[in-house]
């Protein structure tokens, strides 16, 4: 008969911590970083002025939407690599990777090409100022069109954290990173007699690290002591039963990605109507609430790679356990984080304004979300655990449910209509992330997700995994 002790000895086992931690850190850390050089990049932009930050605001309105595709097919590389892997089919997981790279190259280009031809009426369309539209030309230009090397930085970056590679994109991430930050110091201002370019500065800069990071990707896959061998030397052949598989996972994850910006979008625009100190208390929360996430994406890395792996060894028992270690793990660091939050959101909110009122919101909104980190974890890693297994649907109806049907609706009826403001507003999100984890844990533990097949596995696989397992 099991005992209590014996029950958590079986699920924390060392070795399954220790490749957990091993997988989450260097993607915590590489999620840290993006989020330094944006700020370091924000800050030397603003030294230019207003204009300067509008435009840079309106090019990442329209590059997130971009992205939201991008991330969506490295969700699905990383399912499709995962598998392969843990089956042991290096063969396919090659095969796997090319095909999303084409996929990444076609895509890339095409958003590439319709920021060329319409990059003026875009950022008019996104509200921006005559002016501002002609200051941010260069710099969208210079960021949207090359938008070819982040898609394929991206999908590289997934096919190696789906192969339990998660330090080669951390590396990559932390030079790319310094090299663009100090490439947008010296050509916005100039060195020497270099005057500088200013605000097309830092979209060179920005472009150059991408096509540094895609050079270092390209050249760690196709290293002889790698597996992942990607010889862009050979000829590309299309696989469309691998394509029509990837874009299975893929599309799923990118509606719901598209989801939730827009509705992003619908409850930002609601919270202006509340007040200018309210939109303003709501983005220095929601800065400030971005470190809490951190953990939960790089845990969620974790997830998704050996749950797809372990399915692939066609381990699902070991897959479930390790998915709920991932989120148990997450979920310590973020309430721990959460604690912080609660205890210092005075210091953290006078770090941004010195407005007592606004100071005031923050704290009260810092201090309600605290106490939530633990669905907020459920939100981020069990999503990332059933995209890991290719379950990308359910995630996706799970976003329309808790934004559209809760977030948006209760932004609207909480903050404006019943007249309790940013914090009616931050209730809201509290219960979509609340409601939507509870959905994706109770999916999760179901176990419908371990019975999904590939369309692409073919009898070598099976027998592969077959092999594995025994």
């Amino acid at each position: 008969m099991y005992t209590i002790k014996d029950r958590i000895n079986h699920i924390f086992k060392q070795n399954s911590m220790k490749v957990i931690f091993l997988l989450a850190i260097p993607a915590i850390i590489e999620n840290i970083s993006q989020v330094f050089i944006g700020v370091v990049d924000f800050y030397l932009v603003g030294k230019l002025g207003t204009q300067a930050i509008a435009a840079v605001g309106v090019t990442n309105l329209t590059m997130n939407i971009y992205i939201s595709f991008f991330l969506a097919l490295g969700i699905g590389t990383t399912a499709m690599v995962a598998r392969f892997v843990g089956a042991n089919d290096y063969k396919s997981t090659n095969e796997a990777i090319k095909q999303s790279l084409m996929m990444a190259i076609g895509i890339g280009l095409f958003f590439g090409l319709v920021n060329l031809i319409f990059s003026k009426h875009i950022l008019l369309l996104l509200g921006a100022e005559k002016k501002v539209v002609e200051y941010a030309l260069p710099y969208f230009i210079s960021v949207a069109v090359p938008s070819v090397f982040l898609s394929v930085t991206m999908v590289l970056s997934s096919a190696l954290r789906g192969a339990g590679d998660t330090k080669t994109p951390m590396k990559i991430a932390l030079i790319s990173n310094i090299i663009n930050a100090i490439l947008t110091y010296f050509l916005i201002f100039g060195i020497y007699d270099f005057q500088g370019i200013g605000i097309l500065g830092a979209g060179v800069a920005t472009t150059v690290a991408r096509i540094i990071s895609v050079i270092l990707l390209v050249r760690k896959i196709n290293n002889e002591s790698s597996r992942l061998e990607l010889t862009l030397t050979k000829s590309f052949k299309i696989d469309f039963r691998l394509l029509k598989s990837i874009t299975k996972i893929s599309f799923p994850a990118a509606i719901e990605k598209l989801i939730m910006r827009s509705g992003q979008l619908i409850y930002g625009s609601l919270i202006i109507k509340i007040g200018t100190n309210a939109y303003a208390s709501h983005n220095i929360a929601g800065t400030i609430e971005t470190l809490s996430y951190l953990p939960g994406m790089g845990f969620g890395v974790a997830a998704a790679t050996l749950v797809g792996q372990n399915l692939g060894r066609n381990n699902k028992d070991e897959a479930k356990r390790i998915g709920l270690i991932s989120y148990y793990f997450s979920t310590i660091v973020m309430v721990v984080l959460g604690l912080v939050f609660y205890i210092y959101a005075p210091f953290f909110a006078r770090l941004f304004t010195k407005d007592i009122e606004v100071i005031s919101q923050v704290v009260q909104v810092l201090r309600l979300i605290a106490l939530f980190q633990p669905f907020l974890s459920m939100t981020l890693v069990i999503t990332s655990a059933l995209q890991g297994a290719g379950d990308t649907k359910f995630p996706m109806y799970a976003s329309f449910i808790g934004i559209w049907g809760i977030r948006v609706i209760g932004v609207y009826l909480l903050g404006i209509r019943f007249n309790y403001g940013l914090v009616g507003v931050w209730v809201a999100y509290a219960i979509d992330i609340t409601i939507r984890g509870i959905l994706l844990y109770y999916r999760f533990i179901k176990g419908h997700w371990q019975s999904i097949k590939l369309s692409e596995e073919k009898e070598g696989v099976k027998n592969a995994r077959s092999q594995s397992s025994k």
